[in-house]
């Protein structure tokens, strides 16, 4: 008979003893759920290359925004296709403009959900990239007033919770004092610190209609190699007074999510981006896989690797299972 007192299967012997020790637990608080909104009106279109996401009209996103509540899920993330594109990506900060629409509808429907803007210019500029160009690059001062007009218009309408997500030196302290200065202290910055320029984006160029229309942002965004630099990036958007820090993507970057939670004392979000949820959404398509288990799974990893919030695409369906549906 094997001669060891201590036996770790002991504690694995039923659920109620697995719950016991269960050193963490993934929660339908822990979820942001993005959505994409669009100009007309009765608008739902699901996008082919993301199953279960739909092009929205605000008079729809407002309906979803009443079941997101409903299901318990804390907050929404708007993304948006504008009417028009102008080099400069001029609709970003236009009031009319779907975005700030859909936050304004959102807010006023259902006030205690937690509503994140979406700060950057790639959906909207004519070229597809993150900022004002100067020849074939983007400009990165001249970009960072542009930001802080998108987050101040957004935080206009209702916004708790601004997002940039361009990648652009200094966007952090230059976003901050614009809405210090048009008296929005309270509204929250949660920066894309970490954001690596990564294949995992696809299916979202699809469905924000943002893929750039020449080159890459690999100028802009970081090399998935580097490690160090995303604490290098991390150090500086704390520097400038982000509240919150982002790691983008989060399934092949979970080692930087650790990294980053072991080093600050802030929250730290993860965007379980749409190639993660497209590559599943396939699989359990064909039945190669089980979708709730592996949801599930890949969830609880995040957050086990030290992720406060999680933005995701299968937030609706994972605040269905966690709640026994």
């Amino acid at each position: 008979m094997l001669n060891q007192k201590l036996r770790p299967r002991r504690l694995r012997r039923s659920e109620n003893i697995r719950a016991m020790v269960r050193e963490t637990t993934l929660s339908v608080k822990d979820f942001v759920y993005p959505i994409f909104v669009v100009p007309g009106e009765n608008v739902r279109e699901e996008i082919p290359s993301m199953p279960g996401c739909f092009h929205l009209s605000v008079d729809r996103a407002v309906e979803l925004a009443k079941e997101l509540a409903a299901l318990g899920i804390p907050a929404v993330e708007v993304f948006g296709l504008p009417e028009y594109k102008d080099e400069i990506g001029s609709a970003a900060w236009d009031a009319k403009s779907p975005v700030q629409r859909a936050i304004a509808a959102v807010k006023e429907a259902v006030p205690e959900l937690v509503v994140v803007g979406d700060v950057c210019l790639c959906q909207y500029t004519s070229h597809g990239h993150c900022g004002k160009l100067s020849g074939h690059s983007v400009d990165n001062d001249a970009t960072l007033p542009l930001l802080a007009k998108v987050a101040v218009s957004q935080a206009e309408v209702g916004a708790d919770v601004v997002a940039p997500s361009d990648m652009m030196d200094g966007r952090i302290a230059a976003i901050r004092e614009a809405l210090d200065g048009e008296g929005f202290s309270d509204v929250s910055v949660m920066s894309y610190a970490v954001k690596y320029a990564s294949g995992y984006y696809g299916p979202f160029r699809d469905a924000a209609d943002s893929a750039p229309s020449f080159g890459d942002r690999r100028a802009y965004q970081m090399d998935p190699a580097n490690a160090r630099e995303a604490m290098k990036e991390v150090g500086l958007d704390l520097a400038e007074g982000a509240d919150i820090i982002m790691v983008k993507p989060a399934l092949a970057y979970l080692d930087i999510v650790r990294m980053v939670r072991d080093r600050i004392d802030r929250p730290v979000a993860v965007y379980n981006v749409s190639g993660e949820y497209a590559m599943v959404k396939a699989a359990a398509a064909n039945g190669w896989i089980d979708e709730k288990r592996i949801v599930l799974e890949t969830l609880t990893s995040m957050k086990r690797a030290g992720a406060d919030i999680i933005i995701t695409y299968h937030a609706m369906d994972a605040a269905k299972w966690l709640a026994g549906a």
